[in-house]
């Protein structure tokens, strides 16, 4: 008896787990959570004071901001504290996502490499009191050709300054950046590092200037990055001659956007979507106008 039992069990066993299976794939995936955020570059050339660029994203509708190191000095500059900063963020209801900064940690100079994590430990202090968990770090002060691992190296110390402070760094590329313009650099650093914090930050037009294309972001899970820069290539310009301030609003250029949001939306995690764009003809516009247009633009995506 007990035999018959064990031989039926191991029958019916791959039926029940085909079953099993098929219940697990069934599941529908989890979507991402979008935040919408500005990135203060949009509206830089408006000439506002820091409250009235926070005010205007607040009204614009955004969930936050990414906002520059630099505007952060001037702000205390000119007598205010982190303390009143973070005050104005709050009653704004303004989440500050993310942050720019410019410190240069992966110089292959030693010195200067020291100096820019002094920098960055600075400036991360700086941004963990005003709530800001999270800074940009693009690859100042490399030459080409970068060193993989090297640079993993400094990578992986720079996410246990993160750790220290509690603003962790996102490994950012730039397309026009000849030692690091690409995702499959950024990507082969993040991996070398080898931590479960690391984290890139992609950007609509850099993956386009820099030649990676978009097909990358299939090969990335909801984890590998939060905020991703959303901005568009105008038409008729060729790649290798287009700059910042050729950016443009999401969906009046060429990127595939319905495809990009499609990619995000089921990639799962967290995806701040932050505007950044340089245009000097927005610059020349109302900077709420600017700011609502450019949002609306972006949801018709999401």
């Amino acid at each position: 008896m007990k035999r018959r039992n064990l031989i039926k069990s191991l029958v019916l066993a791959p039926v029940a787990l085909t079953s099993t299976q098929s219940i697990a794939n069934s599941q529908p995936k989890k979507e991402a959570k979008i935040h919408f955020c500005l990135n203060t570059s949009t509206i830089r050339g408006q000439k506002l004071s820091f409250e009235q660029v926070v005010d205007t994203s607040a009204k614009a509708g955004f969930d936050g901001m990414e906002i520059w190191v630099n505007e952060i000095e001037a702000y205390l500059a000119s007598g205010k504290s982190l303390s009143s900063l973070k005050t104005l963020l709050n009653d704004a209801k303004q989440i500050p996502f993310n942050a720019i900064g410019f410190a240069p940690w992966m110089s292959q100079d030693a010195e200067k490499s020291k100096q820019g994590f002094a920098q960055m430990e600075k400036e991360m202090e700086m941004l963990a009191a005003i709530g800001c968990t999270r800074v940009a770090a693009p690859a100042i002060g490399a030459t080409a050709p970068i060193d993989v691992m090297e640079s993993a190296e400094k990578f992986s110390r720079l996410i246990d300054l993160g750790r220290k402070t509690g603003v962790m760094p996102q490994l950012e590329f730039w397309g026009s950046f000849p030692p690091f313009h690409t995702i499959s650099q950024c990507l082969a650093v993040a991996a070398a590092a080898n931590d479960v914090d690391a984290k890139i930050l992609p950007d609509v037009y850099h993956l386009y200037r820099g030649g990676s294309g978009y097909n990358a972001l299939k090969l990335l899970s909801g984890e590998a990055f939060d905020v991703i820069h959303v901005n568009d290539i105008p038409d008729g310009i060729e790649r290798e001659k287009l700059a910042d301030k050729d950016r443009v609003y999401p969906g009046d250029g060429i990127a595939p956007y319905t495809e990009i949001a499609s990619m995000l939306k089921t990639m799962g995690g967290t995806k701040i979507l932050s505007l950044e764009l340089f245009n000097e003809k927005y610059w020349a516009q109302d900077a709420l106008t600017v700011s609502k247009t450019g949002l609306e633009k972006t949801k018709q995506f999401f």
